[in-house]
C-alpha cells in the first residue's frame, strides 16, 4: 500500500491559498503548483491544520469572491426545461399518487415561494425529514429552487445523531412530516402535511424573486458521511456538477421518457439524488415505494417487476441476495456503492444492459462508469464521465505506470465545495493540482487502483480505515470512538467480518472501571441511540486485552481472524426442525444460525441480536428453504419478539 503525502505526521507542510480563497495542504518537499501561493511557510502538521482552521471558517464561496461566477447550470434550471418538453408526462409515481412533471413543477414553485418568503435563499441550508415518497422529492426540488440547499435528516435515524446533523449543519428550518424530529433554539419548523395558508403562483421561480441570484457554486445539498474523528461530517456538493452528472447520465444509460427508475436508495445518501436525476433530468418516471419493498431479496424482486423498473441502481448487496429471473427485462441495472463482483455480472448481465459504476460522494455520486459489463471479462471501473478525469499517483504525486497501484485523485465540474464547518479537513482531501488549470483542485479519494495498458481503471482497495458496508460508507474510526466515549470502555477496535452479503462490525473492547453486567449487550443498546443502525456492530465481545504488533500496534489482522472464526463457526447442535407444539423454539434455534451467536430467546428482537436488513431477508429464505414455510421479510421488522414472529409462520 503507497504512502500519503498528506499523512505523514513527521514531515512539513506548507498552507497554500488560491485566487478562489481555497486553502490547501501540501507537503513541503514538494513544489507548490501553479496558481497557488505560498501562505504559510513549512511547519507541522497539527500548525498547518490550526492556521487553515483560523483563516479559512466557510468553505463555501462568498458572493463577492473574486473569480467570476461559473456559468454551468443549476438544478432547478435543468429541471424547469425538462419540465417545458414533458410537462404531461408522469414524473413521480408513488403506490397512491401519480403526478405529471407539470403537477410536481407546480408544487415545487409553490413551496419554493413559501421558503422565499420565509427569508430563505442562496447561501442557507434547509433541513428534509420527510419519509419516502412524493413530499421528499417536491421538497428538495423546492429548497434549491428557492435557493437554499437542502441536508437529508432520515427519520429512521437515532435522535442524537438528527440532532446533531442540525446544529452541525446551522439549519434555519426544518421541513417534516408527522411529528417534529429535533428540536433546537432558533430552528423554525415546517410540517408540509399542513395547508399552506397563503395562495401562491406555481409559475417557474425567477431570479428577481430570490434574494440574489442563485449561481452554480451556490450550494445544492449536504450529505453527511461517517467520519474518521468520531463524528459525521457534512459534504457540501454545489450546483456546478449538475449538468455533467445529467450529461454522463445520457451518454452511458439514455434514460428518458417511458422508462421507469426505482427510487431505491435513500436521500441521506448520494445514490439518491442519482435516482433522481436518472428519471426527473430525463423526462423518466421515478418510482416511488416504502422502505421495506427494496428489501434485498423477495421484496425488492416482487418490486422490480409489480411496478415495471426498468432503471434500477443497485449496491451488490442488493444484487447478491435478489434473484434476477424476470426483472429488468431488457433494462438497465447499475451496481455502485461496493465492488463489483464476475459473479454478479454472470448472475445479471445477461437480459439487460449492467454496468458498473465509482466515485465518492465528494464528487457530485460519481466519476467514471464501465459497461455495458459482459459475463467472463474483469469488472473494471471504466472510463471517467465527461469532464472528469482520475490520477493514478505514487507518494511524490508522479503519475504511476500502468499495472502499478497508486491513490486516485479525483478532478472534474462535480467536485464538493469541502466538508461543511471542517476547513482543515478540506485542506488535506481537497488539494492543489499539479497538474490542472492554475490553482485547480484534485480530490485525494483515499482509493487505490491502477489503469491497464489501455487506460481503463481498476479499483483496489482503500488506503485508510474507510470501509463499505453492504453499501454504506463507514469510517471504523468513527465507531470505535464512540465506543470509547462510553462509560466502562477504556479501548474499543472495530473490524469487518463477513462477505458482501453478509458482512457486519464486530467490536472488541477492554473494559475500563466498573463495567456494566452485561457489558456488551450495554454498549450496543448505547451506540443504537447514537449511530445509524448500519454502524451498530453486530457483535461486541469483551477482552482483557487487545492484541498487539511487535511495535505496539493493535494488531487488527488478529482480531479480523477472529472475528471470521467466529463468525464462521455456526452454533452446535443439530438443524433446527419445526415442532408444531413449539415453533418459537425453532425459529429461535434457527435465529441463532442465522445470526451467528450462541442462542436467541423467545423475547429477543432480531435487531437486537445483531441483526439487519440482509440478515433478515436470509432468515425469511432459511424458513422457506429449510421447513417450507413463510416468515414474510416485513414482519420481521415490524414484531418485536420472535415469539410474535413465530405466529406469524405458515406454510407455503
Amino acid at each position: 500500500m503507497p504512502a500519503n503525502p498528506f499523512e505523514e505526521p513527521d514531515e512539513s507542510y506548507l498552507v497554500l491559498c488560491n485566487q478562489r480563497g481555497q486553502r490547501s495542504l501540501w507537503p513541503a518537499r514538494l513544489p507548490a503548483p501553479a496558481g497557488w501561493r505560498v501562505e504559510l511557510p513549512a511547519t507541522s502538521l497539527d500548525h498547518a491544520r490550526a492556521h487553515v482552521d483560523r483563516v479559512w471558517p466557510d468553505v463555501r464561496p462568498h458572493p463577492s469572491a473574486a473569480s467570476a461566477p461559473s456559468t454551468a447550470l443549476t438544478l432547478p434550471v435543468l429541471f424547469e426545461r425538462v419540465v417545458a418538453e414533458h410537462r404531461d408526462l408522469p414524473a413521480v409515481e408513488s403506490e397512491s399518487t401519480t403526478l405529471t412533471y407539470g403537477d410536481l413543477a407546480a408544487r415545487v414553485n409553490r413551496l419554493a415561494r413559501r421558503l422565499i418568503a420565509n427569508g430563505l435563499g442562496p447561501g442557507d441550508l434547509v433541513g428534509i425529514c420527510v419519509p419516502r415518497g412524493t413530499d421528499q422529492v417536491t421538497a428538495a426540488l423546492a429548497v434549491t429552487t428557492a435557493g437554499a440547499g437542502y441536508v437529508p435528516l432520515d427519520p429512521g435515524y437515532p435522535a442524537a445523531l438528527l440532532r446533531h446533523m442540525a446544529a452541525d449543519s446551522g439549519l434555519r428550518t426544518l421541513l417534516y412530516t408527522g411529528h417534529p424530529p429535533v428540536r433546537l433554539t432558533g430552528l423554525e419548523t415546517l410540517d408540509l402535511a399542513a395547508p399552506d395558508p397563503a395562495p401562491r403562483p406555481h409559475r417557474l421561480v425567477t431570479d428577481d424573486e430570490r434574494r440574489r441570484p442563485l449561481h452554480a457554486e451556490d450550494t445544492a445539498y449536504v450529505i453527511y458521511t461517517s467520519g474518521s474523528t468520531g463524528t459525521p461530517k457534512g459534504v457540501v456538493i454545489p450546483h456546478a456538477g449538475m449538468a455533467a452528472l445529467a450529461e454522463a447520465q445520457r451518454h452511458w444509460i439514455g434514460p428518458g421518457p417511458g422508462d421507469r427508475v426505482l427510487q431505491w436508495a435513500s436521500f441521506n445518501f448520494d445514490a439518491g439524488f442519482w435516482d433522481l436525476t436518472l428519471a426527473l433530468l430525463s423526462g423518466a418516471t421515478l418510482v416511488l415505494t416504502d422502505d421495506r419493498a427494496v428489501l434485498p431479496g423477495e421484496e425488492l424482486r416482487r418490486t422490480l417487476i409489480g411496478r415495471r423498473i426498468s432503471h434500477a441502481v443497485l449496491p451488490p448487496v442488493a444484487l447478491t441476495a435478489t434473484d434476477p429471473d424476470g426483472v429488468l427485462p431488457g433494462g438497465v441495472v447499475l451496481s455502485t456503492g461496493d465492488s463489483c463482483t464476475q459473479a454478479l455480472v454472470a448472475r445479471w448481465a445477461p437480459g439487460r444492459r449492467m454496468f458498473n459504476g465509482y466515485g465518492p460522494t465528494e464528487m457530485t455520486v460519481g466519476v467514471t462508469m464501465a459497461g455495458p459489463v459482459r459475463p467472463g471479462e474483469p469488472v473494471s471501473i471504466g472510463q471517467p464521465w465527461p469532464g472528469n478525469e482520475v490520477r493514478v499517483l505514487d507518494v511524490d504525486l508522479e503519475p504511476c505506470q500502468p499495472g502499478e497501484d497508486g491513490e486516485l485523485y479525483l478532478v472534474g465540474e462535480g467536485e464538493a465545495l469541502g466538508y461543511l464547518g471542517r476547513p482543515a479537513l478540506t485542506a488535506e482531501r481537497f488539494v492543489a493540482d499539479p497538474y490542472g488549470p492554475p490553482g485547480s483542485r484534485m480530490y485525494r479519494s483515499g482509493d487505490l487502483g491502477h489503469r491497464d495498458k489501455d487506460g481503463t481503471l481498476y479499483f483496489t482497495g482503500r488506503a485508510d480505515r474507510q470501509v463499505k458496508l453492504r453499501g454504506f460508507r463507514v469510517e471504523l474510526g468513527e465507531v470505535e470512538a464512540a465506543l470509547e466515549s462510553c462509560e466502562g470502555v477504556r479501548l474499543a477496535a472495530v473490524v469487518v467480518a463477513g462477505e458482501v452479503d453478509s458482512a457486519h462490525l464486530v467490536a472488541f473492547v477492554v473494559p475500563g472501571a466498573d463495567p456494566a453486567d452485561d457489558l456488551a449487550g450495554d454498549l450496543r443498546g448505547r451506540l443504537a441511540a447514537r449511530l445509524p443502525a448500519h454502524m451498530v456492530p453486530s457483535r461486541v465481545e469483551v477482552l482483557v486485552s487487545l492484541p498487539m504488533t511487535s511495535n505496539g500496534k493493535i494488531d487488527r489482522r488478529e482480531l479480523e481472524r477472529r472475528a471470521a472464526v467466529t463468525a464462521a463457526t455456526p452454533p452446535a447442535g443439530p438443524a433446527p426442525t419445526v415442532d408444531p407444539s413449539d415453533p418459537v423454539a425453532a425459529l429461535c434455534a434457527l435465529t441463532a444460525r442465522v445470526l451467528g451467536v450462541a442462542a436467541v430467546g423467545p423475547d429477543d428482537n432480531f435487531f437486537d441480536r445483531g441483526g439487519h436488513s440482509v440478515l433478515a431477508v436470509r432468515l425469511a429464505k432459511a424458513v422457506r428453504d429449510e421447513w417450507g414455510m413463510t416468515l414474510p421479510v416485513r414482519a420481521v421488522f415490524e414484531r418485536s419478539t420472535m415469539a410474535e414472529l413465530a405466529g406469524l409462520l405458515t406454510a407455503d
